[in-house]
């Protein structure tokens, strides 16, 4: 079956009013090339909500193919000749029952973002932003990353003609190294961090050689991660899980998540009750864990950061007050796990559940059981974790043993 179907090719009536400084509250015009804000803070998008309701109900959705576009009343696109769909699918939700029962919770879910197009959550944003800097006339981005985020943007900018430059530090996973070359961008390994990545892409946008597609640096990166909690609370029968647990490393998802919650009880499709919202860190870059269990409102950069999560490791993120923000609005709580605990959530998601997460998803688990030990969580509460890659793109340990064909073979040992 062709990606391009009814939601990518139905007229697209567009309810966006204008680009809002998510400090400042300052009015910015949405048919505008944009990275932040006049005060240098990220922009949000906002949306005549009284006209969308009229367009955009239960019955309109249901009527609808199962991917993003199916949002469209929510999404910033004007012209569907703009979309540069790879097949943005909506990704399941998937019970961990074994692994569940073992912690005693009534119900642990997993929404596994690794279904989507370059097997990660990255799509979500990549496929928003790169339709939008289509449609804005943009020809040639640039971005850091820490591995996923690349290879969506390579992804999608091949798929609109663009050229594509992507910075990565010099030890993420090789995978993803070679898996964004391959789909034609240009990438560079940097003896540095993600944010030391950052600084040249910033640079190179002040020279004019390019357009910087950083993490909240533009403002539609947001609306495509905030599917994911659309998806979620359609998924749930209109409802929304007692908590949330969020790889956060730039945090969009988080933000946008929590962004798309207010909208649809905006819209009445939800009510007012919201998931706590819990951001998960490793202890090796723990920047907003640190700053919210300081009762701070930004983080500092986060000094020596390491983890084998590379997908979280953000020393500093520009929306920390919005990552912040969603966490104590939401009465949840910032948690760091250890590099250990990751592995061993991995290893037994995938042994027991038959679920292969990737390492940020393995961090969620992790968390989930070391916040309910902290009596953090209830026994009884729908937890919902996030699982933003496939556990196929990272290094596994090689437990096979071999077998001589020729020997002697003792089958009931196998």
């Amino acid at each position: 079956m062709p990606i391009s179907n009814a939601n990518l090719t139905a007229e697209r009536p567009n309810f966006v009013t204008h680009l809002e400084c998510s400090m400042t509250g300052e009015r910015h015009e949405a048919g505008e090339l944009q990275n932040l804000s006049r005060s240098g803070w990220p922009l949000l998008v906002r949306y005549d909500l009284a006209r969308v309701k009229g367009a955009l109900t239960n019955e309109a959705l249901q009527s609808r193919p199962k991917d993003l576009w199916r949002w469209r009343e929510l999404l910033p696109v004007r012209s569907a000749a703009n979309i540069v769909s790879l097949g943005e699918n909506e990704t399941p939700l998937v019970p961990l029952d074994r692994v569940g029962a073992r912690l005693g919770l009534k119900s642990l879910l997993v929404k596994d973002e690794g279904r989507l197009p370059t097997g990660s959550f990255k799509a979500r944003g990549l496929v928003m932003a790169v339709s939008m800097a289509k449609e804005l006339g943009v020809g040639r981005i640039a971005m850091p990353t820490n591995g996923n985020a690349g290879a969506a943007l390579a992804a999608y900018g091949a798929r609109a003609g663009m050229e594509i430059i992507v910075l990565c530090p010099d030890d993420t996973p090789e995978i993803n190294v070679r898996e964004i070359a391959a789909l034609g961008a240009r990438v560079y390994r940097v003896n540095g961090l993600i944010d030391d990545c950052g600084k040249i892409v910033g640079e190179g946008a002040r020279q004019g050689l390019w357009f910087d597609f950083s993490t909240l640096k533009e403002p539609y990166r947001i609306e495509g991660k905030k599917v994911m909690g659309l998806e979620l609370a359609e998924q749930l029968g209109w409802d929304v899980p007692d908590v949330i647990f969020y790889p956060t490393g730039g945090g969009t998802g988080l933000i946008g998540m929590w962004k798309a919650f207010d909208e649809l009880e905006t819209l009445g499709l939800i009510g007012s009750k919201r998931p706590r919202m819990v951001a998960v860190q490793a202890e090796g870059c723990a920047p907003i864990v640190k700053a919210f269990e300081a009762g701070d409102e930004h983080a500092p950069r986060w000094e020596d950061a390491h983890t084998v999560a590379a997908g979280i490791r953000v020393p500093k993120a520009i929306g920390d007050f919005l990552i912040l923000r969603a966490v104590r609005e939401s009465k949840g709580f910032a948690i760091a796990v250890s590099d250990e605990a990751i592995v061993r959530a991995v290893d037994e998601a995938a042994s027991r559940d038959g679920l292969l997460l990737c390492p940020e998803g393995g961090a969620t688990l992790a968390a989930a059981e070391q916040a309910l030990e902290r009596g953090l969580i209830g026994r009884d509460e729908r937890v919902l974790l996030f699982n933003c890659a496939t556990g196929l793109k990272y290094p596994m340990a090689d437990r096979s043993k071999t077998l001589d064909r020729n020997g002697p073979l003792i089958l009931a040992e196998l």
